[in-house]
């Protein structure tokens, strides 16, 4: 029997030492979002991240648990920017959406958060939505991409519709669904990779667009 006097150990956990662990994890995510915007999906296995990566396999498994939930971890950050639990409408490269003072405002600062989100997931959208129609947990993770992307746009509609009139006759349902057709990264893919627009011409060609689709004229 142990003195009654004993303290209990307090369990040591060393920063280096986690702090080598997200290293880890980091440089794995880097890896496999390359791989997977590269080769697809169904040709990047785990093994083949884990040897690009420089690590072992089990570090990669441990890390993550499967091949899925590694490219849904790769999405979530392409999508943030970063591993911070910090969602994306809270991320300070939104604000400017919730500072607007007017509809037009709002959707010229959505065009800009659209760019910042096409430009590093737009590789990986394509990667998803390829391994969607033979791979089952990838096409429920594109089910959920879109899901997710119809709620960025009933959000955008929401707020602008608080600051302003919207276009004559034109439905909220209907002003989400168009908003839905314009923040799909890849539109960028299309007209910046493929077409060769710039950066700025997109970010330009998007705002004035959902003005004209969503707002009165003039």
């Amino acid at each position: 029997m142990s003195d009654v006097n004993d303290k209990p150990r307090r369990r040591y956990r060393s920063a280096t030492r986690s702090e080598g662990a997200r290293r880890t994890r980091q440089a794995i995510i880097r890896t496999a979002a390359e791989l997977f915007a590269e080769h697809g999906y169904a040709a990047t296995s785990l093994a083949g991240i884990a040897q690009a990566a420089g690590v072992a396999r089990p570090t990669v498994f441990a890390a993550f648990g499967s091949k899925a939930a590694l490219l849904k971890q790769v999405l979530d950050e392409a999508l943030a920017g970063d591993d911070e639990p910090v969602p994306v409408a809270e991320r300070p490269w939104f604000r400017p959406v919730w500072e607007a003072t007017d509809p037009g405002g709002v959707l010229d600062a959505y065009a800009e958060v659209c760019l910042v989100i096409a430009r590093r997931a737009a590789p990986l959208f394509e990667a998803v939505r390829r391994a969607a129609d033979d791979a089952p947990e990838a096409a429920e993770l594109w089910s959920t991409l879109q899901a997710n992307r119809r709620a960025g746009a009933r959000m955008i509609v929401t707020q602008a519709r608080k600051l302003g009139p919207a276009a004559p006759g034109l439905a909220a349902e209907t002003a989400v669904d168009i908003v839905w057709l314009y923040n799909d990264p890849p539109l960028y893919a299309a007209l910046v990779t493929r077409c060769g627009w710039s950066e700025e011409d997109y970010r330009r060609w998007l705002a004035t667009t959902m003005r004209s689709a969503l707002l009165p004229s003039g």
